[in-house]
């Protein structure tokens, strides 16, 4: 997501940066090119007009062109105002001050993503808040919806609203609540139908269950790969009911962006919540001023850490880190690291966070870091031996055959790893050696492999 506009931009603030002063018609040029960048990213016209007076106004002027790096002032307004057009600093919580149980009415088109979005915050509240969660389809148009849902509801451990034939949405959701107030619950899902296209009929139903349950929130589920058609959207969608929050589904997919940036100026209502993947737990909080940081190019270091925290396990990253100092670390410890990294998901996504990673990605992409090379990697380790994978010394031409038949791979692949896994050791082995003192002293640099002169044994 946002890929090609946040190169257009770096291709612009890098022509600003190389120049020591900056005229108005210098920051005039330039505001040309970021008002195609987003013209082309798909982001409505009037939120660019908006955008692009309100970076005019502040660039130019004695603070900016007086400025000792005038196109870093200009990189930091463009940074303001893109935070300001995504809604602003920090992330807006689900709003759950209401007596319980607290309805949450879920609205959008067909194919939106809205009922798996369901499940997924279902599973969100009963993992992250230890909320008691019932999940309701009022989905009577779409054949095997409800199904779809109490499924959902079975792989999130929550509980879904027993199906009964021939009951309209209004009535669905008069039992949701009063079921969730009888047996306790604290939250209620509702899961409303869709449509392929907006119409009277869709939006009449949803006025009728918002009538009944009064929400504390309507969010509305949109998929970002859709983009403008997901502005318009949300448009009607707020002038009929009231939007409070929007999800934007399919936020890790290669769309152009434009819509994240159009829905504040649009609807008034903040992006709440994005959905970054197939699995249940890939949902997270919309944070404006990270997101502008990535289209900046300036990274995420702040939602890096927060998913490294989220999903690796300390115990066995302790583990690890011990069995490393000590020289202890064999191909099993090696197979438990790579499982720890995918399971923060996307590689190229992980790396995506790190500011500057932008101007690398060609590099990047020839290197084929992706998750399939981590899942080839575990397959070659658990084709060895048990033996094997403790003295990986043992792994000869005749045994690098079978394991590579075993794993799929060709005897080179297995080579790689031996050659990775033996570099990483060598690497270790400096560092103990070294200390913290000596690796102060001698830098990065003494960990590289050592060259050698032909014929003088001493490294140079």
């Amino acid at each position: 997501m946002f890929e090609a506009l946040s190169d257009k931009l770096s291709g612009v603030f890098d022509k600003l940066r190389r120049r020591g002063a900056l005229s108005e018609a210098d920051v005039g040029e330039a505001l040309r090119e970021v008002r195609l960048a987003l013209l082309d990213a798909d982001v409505a016209l009037p939120v660019v007009r908006d955008f692009i007076l309100k970076v005019r106004e502040r660039a130019v002027g004695a603070e900016v062109l007086s400025s000792v790096t005038p196109g870093q002032q200009v990189v930091k307004i463009v940074n303001d105002v893109l935070i300001e057009a995504l809604g602003g600093e920090g992330a807006v919580p689900i709003n759950l001050n209401a007596a319980a149980p607290v309805p949450i009415l879920m609205v959008g088109l067909q194919g939106s993503g809205k009922t798996t979005t369901s499940g997924k915050l279902a599973l969100r509240f009963r993992d992250r808040l230890k909320k008691k969660v019932l999940l309701a389809s009022l989905d009577t148009q779409r054949p095997a919806a409800q199904l779809q849902l109490q499924q959902l509801a079975e792989q999130a451990q929550v509980t879904s609203l027993p199906i009964v034939p021939g009951q309209t949405p209004v009535q669905i959701a008069q039992r949701a609540m009063d079921t969730a107030r009888r047996e306790g619950f604290d939250i209620v899902i509702l899961d409303t139908a869709g449509r392929l296209a907006i119409d009277q009929e869709l939006m009449n139903e949803v006025k009728q269950v918002r009538a009944i349950v009064h929400p504390a929130e309507t969010l509305l589920v949109v998929d970002a790969m859709t983009g403008q058609d997901a502005v318009n959207t949300s448009k009607a969608f707020n002038e009929a009911v009231g939007v409070t929050g929007i999800v934007m589904t399919r936020m890790d997919g290669d769309a152009r962006g434009g819509a994240a940036l159009s829905m504040r100026f649009v609807t008034g209502a903040p992006i709440k919540l994005i959905g970054v993947g197939e699995k249940q737990d890939a949902l997270e909080d919309f944070h404006p001023e990270r997101v502008a940081g990535r289209i900046l190019g300036m990274g995420d270091i702040v939602g890096l850490v927060e998913k490294v925290t989220e999903t690796i396990d300390q115990a066995e990253a302790e583990k690890l880190a011990k069995r490393m100092t000590s020289g202890k670390f064999d191909l099993e410890d090696f197979a438990s690291q790579l499982n720890q990294i995918s399971k923060m998901g996307s590689l190229t996504g992980i790396l995506g966070m790190l500011p500057g990673v932008g101007k690398i990605k060609d590099q990047l992409a020839n290197a084929n870091i992706d998750n399939k090379m981590l899942k080839r990697q575990a397959a070659i380790i658990s084709s060895m031996t048990k033996k094997e994978r403790k003295l990986p010394d043992l792994i000869k031409a005749s045994r690098k055959k079978r394991i590579a038949a075993g794993s799929g791979v060709t005897v080179q692949d297995v080579n790689k790893l031996l050659k990775q896994f033996d570099d990483m050791t060598t690497m270790m082995k400096r560092m103990n050696k070294l200390g913290q003192k000596g690796l102060m002293r001698q830098g990065m640099g003494a960990l590289m492999p050592q060259r050698q002169m032909p014929g003088n044994r001493r490294p140079f």
